[in-house]
């Protein structure tokens, strides 16, 4: 399986369990990995057989600002969950979402998760 990386995607959002942090908002980085099958575009050099990184970056705006979510866990589980519904050639995706200003009391680069999420394999109807 191949994969497309989109690596350190900033988008301004307003998640987190403090009322300021949902009032003020912050910044959030985004490690995305996306498997997918690009033996096709690998031949044809057309945008039409692969993924297109640009239609999964407005997925992953759209969807990680559509609701303020208390947890970074939560909000990296609909990135997830978008990138599956609206892209059909990914087969599988991995989220790292980096929350640098956390409100913690104490000097790090940033606190972050990793999820990851695959499709389906087979049938598996009645």
């Amino acid at each position: 399986m191949d994969k497309i990386q989109i690596k350190g995607l900033e988008i301004f959002a307003y998640h987190g369990v403090n009322p300021e942090e949902k009032e003020n908002g912050q910044p959030f980085l985004l490690d995305i990995t996306l498997w997918a099958d690009l033996s096709r575009a690998r031949r044809s050099d057309d945008l039409n057989d692969t993924v297109n990184y640009a239609a999964v970056r407005k997925t992953v705006q759209r969807v990680f600002t559509a609701e303020k979510y208390n947890l970074i866990e939560r909000a990296a589980q609909a990135v997830c969950d978008g990138i599956l519904g609206e892209h059909p050639q990914v087969e599988e995706v991995r989220v790292t979402l980096k929350k640098p200003e956390a409100p913690m009391n104490a000097v790090f680069d940033y606190v972050a998760v990793e999820v990851a999420e695959a499709r389906p394999k087979g049938g598996g109807g009645q």
